[in-house]
């Protein structure tokens, strides 16, 4: 025989051979929906103060904490940084602003203002956290 006779034979059997295989289905079962078990909101795990509940709430109050400590040090920076500017820079020891001092009207007026911006902006983070917080409980 020739090849090409075998190689037709060959054909003409797997063909057969298919024809005679049953055709494949796919099984599902009817209760899927019993297998499942429903989920919990997140919220009730944080009231019923279980571990997982504590562990998101942990990373709520982790998050507020590094906020609170970056503008402390921030702020801290700031105003303790000002007495080493007029101790390194002696002529803004000497300057005066409206007739005083400049050194006492930066630490007694100047001071302050950066205190309330450093707060309004700790607080617009902080419930931006919170916002974050609250976003990812209702989403799981």
């Amino acid at each position: 025989m020739t090849e090409k006779r075998i190689s037709d034979l060959l054909r003409v059997n797997r063909s057969a051979a298919d024809a005679d295989r049953p055709r494949r289905v796919a099984v599902t079962s009817p209760r899927t929906a019993a297998a499942r078990r429903p989920r919990r909101p997140l919220t009730t795990e944080i009231d019923e103060q279980t571990r997982l509940g504590e562990v998101y709430m942990a990373s709520l109050v982790r998050t507020q904490f590094r906020l609170g400590l970056f503008v402390c040090s921030v702020l801290g920076c700031v105003v303790g940084g000002l007495p080493l500017l007029f101790l390194l820079v002696p002529e803004l020891r000497s300057a005066d602003l409206f007739g005083l001092p400049l050194p006492w009207m930066v630490l007694a007026g100047l001071i302050y203002p950066a205190f309330v911006v450093g707060a309004w902006l700790y607080v617009r983070q902080a419930e931006r956290n919170e916002r974050h917080f609250a976003d990812l409980m209702e989403r799981e």
